[in-house]
């Protein structure tokens, strides 16, 4: 439990990021003015992407291994940005607050490059150990 709630924070750190670099990434708090509120929302939004990440995306990639030859790796940016905006559809619509993709393409892409970036550099900073993760 404490791993899934250290990486939803990582998660949330990069979301928080793209929001801040990419134009059409940002994060909808449905009229919330505290920073515990808003922060709870940016958790809530990793924890989903976390979820969807986890659940919905091993399928798609299991589904698209032509397109993954096809396009030597490259379909996975656009994998990327389609877990992105699942995350968005899911958290506007099912809890009236979270993240907002303007469009799959630019934003979406964007977004999903920066979100790997970022997660990847946290990733290199902060290693997993055995007594980490299970503490």
């Amino acid at each position: 439990m404490r791993a899934f709630l250290i990486r939803s924070a990582l998660t949330g750190f990069a979301l928080w990021v793209a929001d801040v670099i990419v134009p059409g990434v940002y994060f909808d708090f449905g009229g919330l003015s505290s920073w515990w509120a808003k922060t709870a929302v940016v958790l809530l939004v990793a924890m989903v992407f976390g979820l969807v990440n986890g659940f919905i995306k091993p399928v798609v990639q299991v589904l698209s291994i032509p397109l993954y030859i096809l396009t030597l790796g490259l379909i996975h940016v656009v994998i990327n940005a389609l877990m992105l905006n699942i995350t968005s559809w899911l958290t506007t619509d099912v809890f009236h607050v979270g993240l907002v993709v303007d469009g799959i393409f630019w934003s979406g892409v964007f977004g999903a490059i920066v979100i790997s970036v970022v997660g990847w550099i946290t990733t290199m900073l902060l290693k997993d150990r055995p007594e980490n993760l299970y503490r």
